[in-house]
């Protein structure tokens, strides 16, 4: 994942019923796990990793939260009409973020490939059967040509093909009667289109617009800003700083193109989006975080975050020439504070990368991140129990260079 180092001032954004216990108001941490009487990681023999990086799919996302897990395990002993728990939980979705309609996903590139399908078949039962080998022309997708990237591929996987257009004038031009939606990356790092032009131009010419905004919270704002902008489709993960399931995201905007996106989804048996189903915990346990993020305390946690930084910044300045500072990446992907530690290579004998490795093969085995001559250190989705273990690893690493 690309980091920005870019300081950033480190101030902070200023339903009824629950199928779990009352969600918490303040920030809740993620704790310790209690004692297990099984380790199946010790009985698969599968390393645990303390992540000291960012959220990441490979890494398994992010911790759930306590009250996601007991989401989970309250509901995991009855069965469920499946139709109907995925209309009660995406009508409660829909109104935590005042929206027509929502739905829960297997994560954000199913949310991608269901949300073009619903654009490509609309309610037709025929061109839902037949996706995505429908006859006559493919359908096309516009995509900025500075925005395609890897998980585009779940557009295509739909049988529509993407048109790469370069500036709102290239924009206007492409569109034509086999244009069926037109995507936005909003993670780009560049953009020739602003995302008012955008959908200036898309709306223009009746065109259902895409935001993919899968890892754009923080801050909490995003949920709902794209939406307001006038986006028709909107996808955030489920399994990063939300804190749900790894596998769960959420798909919302228009009731229209969420109906239709549903019935290309599970459990319907043949559609395109069939293989991808979501369990009912799942859609439970997304639910419950969703509620917990939204009502979330966002300001103590950005300041517990920036004390964490401190904390372990403190214990690596006692190294003669380390020097640490808190940077917050601009976004909008992976929008929090990380720590970047810097040190005099000519008397600490290690470079941030050989840091990164050793902490990566060592026991626990911690994942960082590297840039130029900053070894970054990821604090958010520390458990409170692994800030001193990142510290004194760091520590114990850089010191025993300085000794070489």
């Amino acid at each position: 994942m690309k980091r920005r180092n870019v300081i950033k001032s480190l101030t902070m954004l200023p339903f009824a019923g629950s199928i779990v216990a009352k969600a918490a108001t303040t920030y809740t941490p993620a704790v310790a796990p209690p004692a297990a009487k099984r380790d199946l990681f010790k009985e698969l023999g599968v390393t645990p990793v303390i992540n000291a990086s960012v959220t990441m799919t490979f890494l398994s996302g992010s911790l759930m939260l306590p009250e996601v897990l007991e989401a989970i395990n309250s509901t995991s002993h009855d069965f469920a009409n499946m139709f109907e728990l995925q209309d009660k939980v995406g009508a409660k979705i829909a109104e935590m973020l005042h929206c027509e309609a929502a739905m829960v996903t297997s994560g954000a590139a199913c949310a991608m490939l269901l949300g073009t399908a619903a654009c490509i078949t609309g309610t037709d039962a025929e061109k839902i059967k037949m996706l995505p080998n429908l006859p006559g022309p493919r359908a096309e997708v516009i995509m900025q040509k500075s925005h395609r990237y890897l998980f585009d591929q779940a557009v295509s996987t739909t049988g529509a093909k993407i048109i790469e257009v370069d500036g709102a004038a290239e924009m206007a031009q492409a569109i034509n009667n086999n244009t069926v939606m037109a995507l936005f990356f909003n993670a780009a790092e560049k953009s020739s289109i602003t995302h008012e032009d955008f959908l200036k131009v898309a709306k223009a010419r009746n065109i259902p617009t895409f935001l993919d905004a899968a890892a754009d919270v923080p801050p909490v704002e995003n949920l709902f800003k794209f939406q307001k902008m006038g986006f028709d489709l909107v996808t955030f993960s489920g399994g990063k700083m939300i804190r749900g399931p790894q596998s769960a995201g959420l798909l919302f905007g228009r009731k229209d193109l969420i109906t239709a996106a549903r019935l290309n989804h599970s459990p319907h048996e043949a559609p395109i989006g069939r293989p991808m189903k979501v369990n009912k915990e799942e859609m439970f346990g997304m639910y419950a975080a969703l509620k917990s993020y939204i009502e979330r305390d966002h300001k103590k946690e950005w300041e517990d975050w920036l004390q964490r930084a401190k904390q372990i910044g403190g214990k690596l300045e006692a190294l003669q020439t380390v020097k640490t500072k808190t940077v917050v990446d601009p976004g909008p992907a992976n929008a929090f504070p990380s720590l970047f530690v810097t040190w005099d290579q000519s008397k600490i004998k290690i470079t941030p990368k050989d840091v990164q490795t050793a902490l990566k093969d060592g026991t626990p085995s911690i994942v960082t991140n590297s840039k130029g001559d900053s070894l970054v250190v990821g604090v958010v989705l520390l458990r409170p129990d692994q800030i001193d273990i990142v510290a004194g690893k760091v520590h114990s690493i850089l010191q025993k260079a300085s000794a070489v």
